[in-house]
């Protein structure tokens, strides 16, 4: 009878732990929205833009890093400007005035 008590303790607190885990695992996957909304500059395998979001409708200059090339400024309306290939764009930002 005791055996049985141990065993089954012990099961009980294996079953625990196993599921303990499984929400711990689950919990990062459900933390970011599929639909995250990306502002500012990011890439794809291929592709650079910029996301530029905004309630008011404004246009702003942003500064584009270019590999091997001279960066440049560039005005931006709200949604997302393609800047270029992945491979020449570094990086853009905004430089903090509208346009």
């Amino acid at each position: 009878m005791r055996v049985r008590r141990v065993v089954t303790s012990a099961l009980g607190a294996a079953a625990l732990v196993l599921t303990s885990l499984g929400s711990v695992a689950a919990a990062p996957a459900s933390a970011a929205p599929a639909s995250a909304i990306i502002c500012g500059f990011f890439k794809t395998s291929t592709n650079a833009y910029y996301s530029h979001c905004t309630r008011d409708g404004s246009h702003v200059v942003i500064k584009v890093k270019v590999a091997l090339a001279r960066d440049h400024e560039l005005c931006v309306s709200p949604g997302t400007t393609w800047l270029g290939s992945a491979r020449k764009i570094q990086g853009a930002y905004y430089v903090g005035r509208t346009c």
